[in-house]
């Protein structure tokens, strides 16, 4: 297709200020460049670290967003891979590939990485909330999608299902389950569910944290305790097989201490970024249990000390998930359950002022937003 001069997008004005425009699209700038036209994007909860300005710095008209899914329209002589019409997914960061921290499949860590949504001082990359985008490194940064994957389940491969299984893996969760399965004693909790295998406890049932449910299941998990306060978020944690439990009205502590006999959570996954969550979550953790963290901090301290962790034996394992790495492991299992279950609104690009919003407010029980940014393809969720 001819690529326009100007293309719509969704911009950061300013704090809790996005506004739909007309914007420059962006154009080949290395040889090792593509440009891809965004067929669905996404609303991830780590964007509203800039929207209420927790994350400073980024710069006023910057294009917002880092979950995508499309089609290539150009690509640079260097591209060796890829070629206009190839259907693509992204990870929310780009990546080179060669360096020290990709090979070792840290690609979050590349020493080159570029993150969509993030301009400061002008430099920077412009994000995917639009109807183009300018994918840096496009060799080692894209990644085909098969005919058989529809667009929203590419778009979750590129950022939170990779997170919510990388956060699950890191817990430990499936070595437990292997203990278990190999004559360990078995860590059974009592009450609502008694399924043998590791005890495992979830801070937060936002979209990462449902689809760490999910993939703590794939990996071997026992019960799941499910915290959080919000009655739909809740029952969808209860839909994908966790006990919910409701802050509001129950002591997780009390909950998950009574079922395990006073001992806790054999490993905890906290999907929040806040202290107190933190903090929870390592108060939900039997001694020699895992802390697993992938909530979005802005903190410069530690809700508990070094002589919290130290009487506790707690493993403590935090950081960005590397996602490309982790979307070609998922590709296999994208099938296996239904994680596009967690996207609740669907909407076209125009509307994205009032999806941040919504989704800022959890209103009309929004979990997951994904957007359109051409106008008549609302509602297409299927592969092409």
């Amino acid at each position: 297709m001819e690529v326009p001069e100007l293309m719509d997008a969704l911009t950061f004005q300013g704090k809790t200020c996005i506004e739909f425009q007309r914007v420059t699209t962006p154009k080949l700038q290395e040889t090792t460049d593509a440009i891809v036209r965004v067929d669905l994007c996404g609303l991830c909860g780590s964007d509203l670290h800039p929207y209420h300005c927790r994350e400073e710095g980024l710069d006023t008209g910057c294009v917002m967003g880092h979950e995508l899914v499309g089609c290539v329209v150009q690509a640079g002589d260097g591209v060796q891979y890829f070629k206009p019409g190839d259907r693509v997914m992204s990870p929310f960061t780009a990546s080179c590939g060669a360096c020290f921290y990709c090979k070792q499949g840290l690609t979050a860590r590349c020493e080159k990485s570029q993150i969509y949504g993030w301009l400061q001082g002008g430099k920077g990359l412009h994000g995917a909330q639009a109807q183009f985008v300018r994918v840096p490194m496009a060799d080692s940064t894209l990644v085909a999608v098969p005919p058989d994957v529809s667009d929203e389940e590419a778009l979750l491969l590129g950022d939170i299902l990779s997170t919510g299984y990388f956060c699950a893996e890191s817990a430990g969760i499936a070595q437990l389950a292997a203990r278990a399965a190999a004559g360990a004693e078995p860590s059974i909790a009592d009450g609502p569910s008694k399924a043998a295998g590791p005890v495992v406890a979830v801070v937060g049932c936002g979209p990462v944290a449902l689809l760490a449910i999910l993939s703590a299941r794939e990996l071997g998990a026992g019960t799941i305790y499910a915290v959080d306060s919000v009655p739909e978020r809740l029952a969808m944690a209860e839909r994908f097989g966790a006990v919910a439990v409701n802050r509001g009205r129950q002591d997780p502590l009390a909950v998950v201490r009574g079922a395990t006999g006073g001992r806790g959570a054999d490993a905890v996954l906290e999907i929040v970024g806040s202290p107190s969550a933190l903090r929870l979550a390592f108060d939900l953790a039997r001694p020699g249990a895992t802390v697993s963290s992938v909530g979005c901090h802005t903190d410069a301290t530690f809700p508990f000390s070094p002589v919290d962790g130290y009487n506790k034996n707690i493993t403590y394992r935090s950081g960005r998930c590397s996602a490309r790495h982790y979307m070609d492991l998922l590709l296999p299992i994208i099938k296996r359950q239904d994680f596009t279950a967690v996207i609740t609104h669907r909407l076209p690009l125009a509307d994205g002022a009032h999806a941040y919003r919504m989704f800022d407010s959890k209103e009309a029980g929004c979990i997951k937003v994904v957007m359109r940014p051409w106008p008549g393809t609302e509602g297409t969720t299927a592969a092409v």
